[in-house]
């Protein structure tokens, strides 16, 4: 369904927006003018933003301090960033960080073994929840054969437009979202929350019987024959621009819901 057919009236509840970052808040894999000026918008209408995001915690710690938003959760339901200086809080539980990466490293050996073209990414080594490797040139049998092979091993899988992703089940950042919003922001509901996003890695904050509005930026359309839940809204626009139409739409809405 088309942004513009989202009730203003619904759209002028919403009191936070969770969002994906590449593909969603990016243009071409970068930040653009335009979105710190749309985020500083949405600040300055105190309607704030919490970024949601399979990028590593050693990436992510430095987007959750420097861009106007309420925090970040990194690593696809990993850890959450929320406090400048703060130790991050992990999202699921580990005993042991090292033990965790090294088996995350064992089930990453089996996939080599089977596509020996894929190379550990680059950013790794700045991770603590998952393991990551680069996504292109995989094809969508490949992926779906990884998929199987972590499951069967205990592992969850996943992927966006940049990485795939070797993680524990239970970590999805709809898990994570729901767990932060009751101990960081029990004053919301999720109904109150409209959750933003662009590839599979986001399927589950498209699940309406969680987040019940989501909105995907146009580029989300390329995976329409790969999700289960699908958005509930789409944005004109892909990527960043997408994103600032969102922005606009919340925005005037609440004005239209102000002056009425």
């Amino acid at each position: 369904m088309e942004l513009a057919n989202w009730n203003p009236e619904e759209a002028a509840k919403i009191r936070l927006i969770a969002t994906d970052m590449d593909g969603t808040l990016t243009r071409a894999g970068k930040f653009t003018a335009g979105l710190l000026q749309t985020l500083e918008a949405l600040q300055s209408a105190h309607l704030p933003v919490l970024i949601v995001t399979g990028r590593s915690a050693g990436w992510v710690e430095a987007v959750a301090h420097y861009l106007p938003v309420v925090g970040a959760i990194a690593e696809n339901g990993g850890l959450f960033y929320y406090e400048p200086g703060a130790a991050p809080q992990f999202c699921i539980p580990l005993a042991d960080v090292a033990k965790h990466r090294q088996g995350l490293a064992a089930m990453f050996r089996q996939l080599q073994a089977q596509f020996p073209q894929i190379t550990e990414a680059s950013d790794n080594r700045f991770r603590l929840t998952d393991w990551t490797f680069d996504v292109q040139g995989l094809s969508q049998a490949d992926l779906g054969w990884m998929g199987d092979r972590c499951y069967a091993e205990g592992w969850g899988f996943t992927y966006s437009t940049v990485q795939c992703h070797i993680k524990a089940l239970q970590q999805e950042k709809a898990i994570a979202l729901s767990a932060i919003l009751a101990q960081h922001f029990p004053h919301l509901s999720h109904e109150q929350v409209v959750t933003v996003g662009d590839s599979p890695n986001d399927e589950s904050l498209f699940n309406p019987a969680v987040f019940p509005h989501s909105v995907g930026v146009a580029n989300v359309q390329h995976y329409g024959d790969r999700l289960i839940h699908f958005p509930t809204y789409l944005t004109p626009a892909a990527e960043a621009e997408g994103f600032a139409q969102l922005a606009q739409y919340l925005l005037q809405s609440r004005a239209v819901e102000s002056s009425s």
